[in-house]
């Protein structure tokens, strides 16, 4: 057994470990911090299979905006952890059905020929000068350039909504106009009152 081998093993151990902690972690927190272990791991064995630009994109995009955004979340709700824990039993079962479909379905989609302990198919050997950023872009924007553009435009519909849902307007909203604020005049906010003095007694 080759020294990439036995770090492959050991990385895809810690990545199933982690993500086992991700469902099973009784503190939210724990959750997150365990989901962020789960995404280095999975860098490093993109790291392995020689795909250096999909291995920091992971890191900066996953760890580095989208947990950020879900410890944020996860911070600032009150979560009631009794009602997780007896939710999470209530479910274990049709998780485990769920579980075991997704690996006899990975199973099938990769073959038994790439997939397995006993068997370890090493990535191919490229030249010094190689570029799997320029590899990842050729295929995008040939082979794959249709479902590219159809996933581009289904997230920029998702972000023109998301706007439009943030800056819809309600009755109960109150809002600043600066246009008027800005022509706001001293007669608009001040009037001088002329009263008749009182006689002193």
């Amino acid at each position: 057994m080759s020294v990439e081998q036995i770090i492959f093993y050991v990385f895809a151990a810690l990545t199933l470990a982690s993500a086992l902690m991700v469902i099973t972690a009784k503190n939210p927190i724990q959750a997150a911090l365990s989901l962020v272990l789960t995404f280095f791991l999975s860098a490093g064995i993109w790291l392995l299979l020689e795909a250096e630009f999909l291995a920091i994109s992971l890191i900066l995009v996953y760890v580095g905006a989208v947990m950020v955004l879900f410890l944020f979340v996860v911070m600032m709700l009150d979560i009631n952890i009794a009602q997780l824990r007896a939710g999470f039993i209530r479910y274990l079962p049709i998780g485990l059905l769920v579980a075991i479909i997704l690996a006899v379905l990975l199973v099938m989609a990769v073959g038994p020929a790439h997939f397995g302990l006993a068997q370890f198919v090493e990535p191919a050997r490229h030249a010094a000068d190689y570029s799997n950023v320029r590899e990842l872009g050729r295929v995008m924007y040939t082979v794959y350039v249709y479902p590219f553009e159809i996933a581009a435009i289904i997230l920029l519909v998702a972000i023109i909504a998301a706007i439009a849902l943030t800056h819809r307007r309600r009755p109960e909203t109150k809002r600043q106009d600066p246009i008027k604020q800005i022509a706001v005049k001293r007669e608009d906010r001040m009037r001088v009152v002329e009263m008749d003095s009182e006689a002193q007694k």
